[in-house]
C-alpha cells in the first residue's frame, strides 16, 4: 500500500527535498504552501499523514493542527524553525505526534514517518492479532485495530493516548516514572519536558471519566485495578 502524505510547507526548497525523499520511499505526496489550501484537500481527499510547518502565511500550523484534530486522529509530524521547548510542547499539546526542528535531515524525517505509520498501525496485516484485546475493569482495548472502549462506548483517542493507555493496561498496577513514560510513549529520541506526560494523563482522565489512573506523587502514574 502506498501511503498518501500531505506536506504543508511554504519554502520551495524544503518542499522539493521532502517530496523527493518521500517519493523515493514509495509514498504518494501532495504539497501545499498554505494551510487554507491544505484544508481544501482535507475535505476532498484526506491524506494518511500530514507533515506540517508551523510558520505559514495566513493560518499558521498550530491552528491547522487544531482544525484537523477536531475531526480526525490522522498522524501529524510538525517541522519548524522554532526550537524552544515551549514551542515543541505546544505543538504536541495541540495534537502533533512528533516534532522535528529545522534544519533537519531528510533521512531522519523519512525514518520518523515510517515509525509513526507503523505505530499508528494504519494497515493491518492478515497475520496481525487484529482482535487481540486487553481488558482492565471498564477499559477495553483492541490492539490490532487500535480501538478503545470505556464503559462499553468507543472513544476517540489520539495516537499517544492509545499508546499510553495500552502501556498502562498491559502493566496494570505498575507505577511508571515520568521519564519512563516519555521514552515508552514518545520514544527515546524525545527531548521535551515531562510536562507532556502530565498533559496527556490529564486528557485521558477527561475522556475516560473515573478511570483509575492514579498519580504516584513525586514519581509518575499507574493504572489501578482491584481485580488484579
Amino acid at each position: 500500500m502506498s501511503y498518501y502524505i500531505g506536506v504543508v510547507e511554504d519554502d520551495a526548497n524544503i518542499q522539493n527535498i521532502v517530496s523527493a525523499y518521500l517519493k523515493k520511499e514509495g509514498f504518494t505526496v501532495t504539497i501545499h504552501d498554505t494551510a487554507e489550501n491544505a484544508l481544501e484537500l482535507w475535505e476532498t481527499q484526506p491524506p494518511d499523514m500530514w507533515i506540517l510547518d508551523i510558520m505559514l502565511p495566513g493560518m499558521d500550523g498550530y491552528d491547522f493542527c487544531k482544525r484537523i484534530r477536531q475531526e480526525s486522529e490522522v498522524p501529524i509530524i510538525i517541522i519548524s524553525a522554532k526550537d524552544e521547548e515551549v514551542d515543541k510542547i505546544l505543538g504536541i499539546e495541540l495534537g502533533g505526534d512528533d516534532y522535528l526542528t529545522k534544519p533537519f535531515s531528510p533521512r531522519e524525517l523519512v525514518a520518523r514517518v515510517k515509525r509513526l505509520l507503523k505505530r499508528t498501525n494504519l494497515t493491518i496485516d492478515a497475520n496481525d492479532p487484529a482482535q487481540e484485546k486487553v481488558k482492565v475493569d471498564q477499559l477495553l482495548i483492541y490492539k490490532g485495530d487500535r480501538r478503545v472502549f470505556w464503559n462499553g462506548k468507543e472513544q476517540d483517542v489520539t495516537t499517544k493516548e492509545f499508546d499510553m493507555l495500552l502501556l498502562f493496561a498491559e502493566n496494570v498496577n505498575r507505577a511508571f516514572s515520568r521519564e519512563e513514560l516519555l521514552v515508552k510513549v514518545w520514544g527515546d529520541d524525545y527531548f521535551g519536558s515531562d510536562r507532556a506526560v502530565d498533559d496527556l494523563v490529564k486528557r485521558i482522565r477527561k475522556k475516560l471519566d473515573d478511570i483509575q489512573l492514579e498519580t504516584v506523587w513525586g514519581y509518575g502514574y499507574r493504572l489501578r485495578s482491584e481485580e488484579e
